[in-house]
């Protein structure tokens, strides 16, 4: 049987979750974020978060941003193959969606044409994931990513040669070098195979992950362990003024790549980590 949805029901669903995602912080981060506050060891860093968390209460109550740079709107859609799209394009579906909801939600604007750097005024166009996938419904999550963190995105084209110990130094420089720029505590998203372009949405959806969900291969449940505890001893902790808590976690994606290569990407976000999910 196909099932018929409204361009306009896309459009309001991501409406919607732009702003969610910009207000309130998704329950998975809330019960990390709280652990975490317990866990720090440096009196700073306990301070840092309590203040943080402060920050996201305020957010939350008054329905005002959660961080001033309000993202690049990222959207993940998992399309059933028995839905058929009533209306206008899928993709002008989601950029209206956008659109509305940065405008509505009075969100920053910040997306520009890349050379002249002139604001679109709108935050479109949106960067938009799509998959196709059994089934009747529509999986949406919206991400929107700053680019304190953005601009600390690395990738690796490791040989394969270099193995698990490459990828786990690989990991390590990435965190290294961010440093204090993309707001620590962080949550750390790696993609591991595919090529150059594969690596890098892994790493962007694995940010997207519940935290309370684990990976069902057993090298990468262990491996994403391994990491947040090396992570974890760097130093860097909240705000990178010092600390035990540098990240929040660290959620890995995999997947086959060619024989010649290991391609490795690290996508870093902010503690507050935003993104809504919801299905249609």
């Amino acid at each position: 049987m196909i099932r018929t949805i409204r361009a306009e029901e896309i459009t309001e669903n991501i409406k919607e979750m732009c702003i969610e995602a910009n207000h309130i912080l998704s329950k998975d981060m809330e019960e990390v974020f709280l652990e975490s506050a317990e866990k720090e060891k440096s009196a700073l860093g306990k301070q840092i978060l309590c203040q943080l968390k402060e920050n996201l209460d305020i957010a939350r109550e008054d329905l005002i941003p959660i961080c001033q740079d309000t993202g690049m709107a990222v959207i993940f859609l998992k399309i059933g193959q028995d839905v058929h799209i009533e209306g206008a394009g899928l993709s002008d579906a989601v950029n209206q969606g956008v659109r509305e909801g940065y405008t509505e939600g009075y969100l920053r604007k910040s997306v520009v044409e890349p050379i002249e750097r002139i604001n679109t005024k709108d935050n479109t166009p949106a960067i938009i994931h799509y998959e196709i996938v059994p089934g009747d419904q529509i999986d949406i999550t919206v991400a929107p990513k700053g680019f304190g963190s953005e601009n600390m995105s690395r990738i690796f084209m490791l040989k394969p040669a270099d193995g698990l110990e490459g990828v786990k130094e690989s990991i390590l420089t990435a965190v290294k070098d961010a440093g204090p720029n993309a707001c620590p505590p962080m949550v750390v998203g790696v993609g591991i195979g595919g090529t150059f372009e594969k690596c890098a949405q892994m790493a962007k959806h694995a940010l997207t992950r519940d935290l309370n969900e684990e990976p069902s291969i057993p090298y990468v449940r262990e491996l994403e362990k391994e990491m947040l505890e090396k992570v974890n001893k760097l130093g860097i902790g909240p705000g990178g003024l010092g600390g035990t808590v540098t990240a929040l976690a660290v959620n890995i994606e995999t997947y086959p790549t060619h024989i010649a290569g290991l391609p490795v990407a690290v996508n870093i976000c902010c503690h507050v980590n935003r993104h809504a999910h919801r299905i249609i």
